[in-house]
């Protein structure tokens, strides 16, 4: 386990994260996950500390309502997903400013068909995720 900081492109949000690199991160092909080319680490609620940025922050709901897509209200920059269902957050890889890119490459990836709620199987195509 350890501590990475992550914030948007404009820095008007800032977050920590307590991150096991060993569990891997996970893509899904949802319609809002394909668009968003979503990838993420997914934590405990208790492993996000959000450090600055909660008045700038927005979050997205569709459907069911159940998972906010959360990102900056400056510069558009989504940074992290929470599932009442869950619940866990999952941080973007895209927000983690210093995750080391090896570190991330030997990060396993887990897939998930969420396009047909199928959340503990793998789509058969990922090659777009």
């Amino acid at each position: 386990m350890s501590i990475f900081h992550g914030s948007c492109h404009c820095g008007a949000v800032r977050y920590q994260a307590d991150i096991d690199l060993a569990a891997g991160t996970v893509k899904c092909n949802c319609s809002i996950c394909t668009k968003l080319r979503f990838w993420a680490f997914v934590i405990a609620p208790t492993a996000f500390r959000l450090q600055q940025g909660q008045d700038t922050l927005r979050d997205y709901r569709f459907g069911a309502q159940r998972d906010g897509h959360v990102f900056c209200s400056v510069c558009g920059v989504h940074v992290f997903t929470t599932v009442a269902a869950g619940p866990f957050v999952a941080v973007t890889v895209a927000s983690l400013d210093d995750l080391p890119v090896d570190a991330l490459m030997a990060a396993p990836v887990r897939y998930i068909d969420g396009r047909n709620d199928n959340w503990d199987t793998a789509p058969a195509e990922v090659r777009h995720l």
